[in-house]
């Protein structure tokens, strides 16, 4: 009877052991950062959030200096305007600082906002790339090279060219 069981035991350790060489035991990094950057898909998501950037920007610009020089106008006339006068431009510049906060705020949202649709877009086209890739060359895991709390990675397991060509491909 323990001559069974001790067979058992060493034939399950073996199965166990023969099992696990079959699983990939390889990883991989990529730098996802440069996949933004170098992809097409990469590119064209940052061309997107950088038209709206700058279209959100421009009317704040204008705004920003129209207050310059309502500021300014305050300092330099101060003692030559009468106080009714003064007490309208000062409410034109509060005015228009509230407008240019407010204004600021709902851009960084908006922009903001716009930046996670096109990572969770680019996300979204990226990952079956990767998990195809994975599975064809037998890696058990593939992180982020810079968020993934690795100290160190060597050249050789770095993916990112290789994932950029794929994207490149498979973009439409």
């Amino acid at each position: 009877m323990k001559l069974r069981s001790l067979f058992a035991i060493f034939a399950l350790a073996v199965f166990a052991g023969a099992a696990a060489a079959q699983t990939p035991t390889r990883i991989a990094v990529v730098d996802v950062n440069r996949v933004i950057a170098d992809s097409a898909a990469g590119k064209a998501a940052t061309a997107k959030l950088t038209t709206l950037q700058e279209t959100r920007v421009a009317p704040l610009k204008r705004l920003q200096g129209e207050l310059d020089q309502l500021t300014k106008q305050l300092q330099d006339k101060n003692s030559k305007l009468s106080a009714a006068a003064l007490e309208t431009l000062r409410t034109q510049a509060e005015e228009k600082q509230r407008r240019l906060v407010q204004g600021s705020q709902d851009a960084e949202r908006e922009i903001g906002a716009a930046r996670d649709r096109e990572l969770q877009a680019l996300e979204t086209k990226l990952k079956p790339i990767i998990e195809s890739y994975a599975k064809e060359v037998g890696f058990a895991a593939i992180f982020n090279k810079f968020e993934s709390g690795l100290v160190f990675a060597a050249d050789s397991i770095d993916i990112t060219d290789e994932l950029i060509k794929r994207a490149n491909r498979a973009q439409p």
